[in-house]
């Protein structure tokens, strides 16, 4: 008689993604206790960002611009707790190549995978620097701003019109939760997008509206597993962090509940 254990096994949906911990999540603490946070909760990948004070005590923060030293003592600090810096963002990206190749060069001499960015005004260098580092770069959307219409990124519409036809290393990074911030349902900016998505902020909210707050998934409007449901059918194979933007001193056991909610979706 087969045990329900292996019928379980058998059945699981692969997870296709790398499920992560943005540590914005931690941006109240330094990179070193982000990192300490992220495996608290139970992650092996965390999403870095830029400008984060390195460590207590000291005037390093994380980013290119990182002396060698500084930059070792964070790879060390991710090697003690197990924990792979595969994405680095909400980051610019210049315009000029000559500028832009450090941040890349960076990345990629830390094994990160995908960055994320706003600098839509970059794509030519960017898809140019996607081709010679092989490393994914994804557009990120922040709510909507009523009072400045020059801000379109937050547009679903306007992401896949600028990625549609470049390089497939080059999509969104959906951010669920600014998404539902800006009254768009997930899912149909996610249809709109068409599987040009390379990253995701993953959130929860628990209203649609500007205001809207964290909450652990399943617990809000956000329809997490409908979410999951079309990133495992265009098999999003990039990095899918937790940012949980709420409780921000005491957050680690919520993150901890996303991340399990994540892995409960894909182990039956």
């Amino acid at each position: 008689m087969v045990s329900s254990l292996i019928l379980a096994a058998v059945f699981a949906k692969p997870m296709p993604f790398k499920l992560c911990v943005q540590a914005w999540t931690f941006h109240e603490f330094s990179a070193f206790q982000a990192i300490e946070k992220a495996a608290a909760a139970g992650s092996d990948h965390i999403e870095l960002f830029p400008g984060q004070k390195l460590k207590d005590g000291g005037d390093a923060s994380v980013g290119p611009w990182m002396s060698a030293s500084d930059q070792a003592a964070l790879t060390q600090q991710l090697n003690k707790f197990k924990v792979k810096a595969i994405a680095f963002g909400v980051t610019g990206i210049e315009k000029d190549a000559a500028k832009a190749k450090p941040l890349f060069e960076w990345a990629k001499s830390m094994g990160i995978e995908i960055l994320n960015t706003e600098s839509t005004e970059s794509i030519d260098t960017i898809e140019a620097m996607v081709k010679e580092y092989n490393i994914k770069v994804g557009f990120h959307n922040h709510p909507k701003q009523p009072n400045n219409p020059k801000y379109v990124i937050w547009d679903p519409n306007y992401v896949y019109n600028l990625v549609k036809n470049r390089d497939k290393r080059i999509g969104a990074c959906a951010d669920t939760g600014h998404w539902v911030r800006s009254g768009i349902k997930p899912t149909d900016a996610l249809n709109i997008l068409k599987g040009r998505v390379v990253s995701s902020h993953l959130k929860d909210l628990h209203e649609f509206t500007p205001g809207g707050h964290d909450m652990p998934y399943g617990q809000g409007v956000s329809d997490i597993v409908g979410i999951l449901g079309i990133y495992n059918k265009i098999n999003m194979t990039g990095s899918v962090s937790v940012e949980y933007e709420y409780n921000w001193q005491t957050n680690v056991p919520e993150v901890a509940q996303c991340l399990g909610f994540v892995r409960g979706h894909y182990s039956h």
